[in-house]
């Protein structure tokens, strides 16, 4: 039988990688979402194991020398974010397929590393970008300023992944998305068409 496919989403900060994930695990019901892991501190209301696997900076670092981790990246906050192997495999052994949504460098190594890993590309106009960025508010005109400009980067690898996925239209990224995913899993033997 065919292994399931790990899908990875990526591209730049303010892309809309979160809201067309959401929107496809509302159209394929078989997909899951990887729970990251991650050293930022616990906010009041989230759950461990639901926004993310909260661990100490020497646990994390436990499990990265243990290689536990598929993918892990340090930001600027100097907090780190990652993706638990375990994760993986408790959303197949549930008989579900995994989504991840991956910063550009985690997802090029997910690439590399995963067998039947299917990574697409968020692309989103560089003016459209900032206008997102501004109206999320959560970080400062310097900020917004090197993430427009890590964005213009990175749009330079887009052509390094399998699939691009333009969200210039919520509802058409969606849809193209969506097919993107159930023609893989349809190749892959995971989902009979209809």
């Amino acid at each position: 039988m065919p292994s399931r496919p790990v899908f990875v989403v990526t591209g730049p900060s303010g892309a809309g990688k979160g809201t067309l994930i959401k929107g496809l695990v509302e159209r394929i019901p078989a997909l899951e979402v990887a729970v990251s892991a991650t050293t930022r501190a616990q906010r009041p209301g989230e759950v461990d194991g639901r926004e993310y696997w909260f661990l100490s900076d020497e646990e994390f670092e436990s499990r990265v020398r243990a290689r536990d981790f598929l993918e892990y990246v340090p930001y600027v906050s100097g907090k780190r974010y990652g993706t638990l192997r375990s994760e993986m495999e408790r959303i197949g052994d549930e008989g579900r397929v995994c989504v991840l949504e991956l910063e550009l460098e985690g997802a090029l190594s997910v690439q590399e590393e995963v067998e039947g890993s299917v990574t697409i590309f968020i692309a989103a106009d560089l003016a459209e970008l900032e206008r997102r960025l501004r109206e999320r508010a959560t970080e400062s005109t310097g900020e917004i300023g090197e993430r427009i400009e890590l964005a213009r980067q990175q749009f330079t690898q887009a052509h390094l992944f399998r699939y691009m996925v333009r969200n210039d239209d919520l509802e058409r990224a969606t849809a193209a998305l969506t097919a993107i995913v159930e023609c893989e899993l349809t190749l892959a033997g995971t989902m009979s068409r209809p």
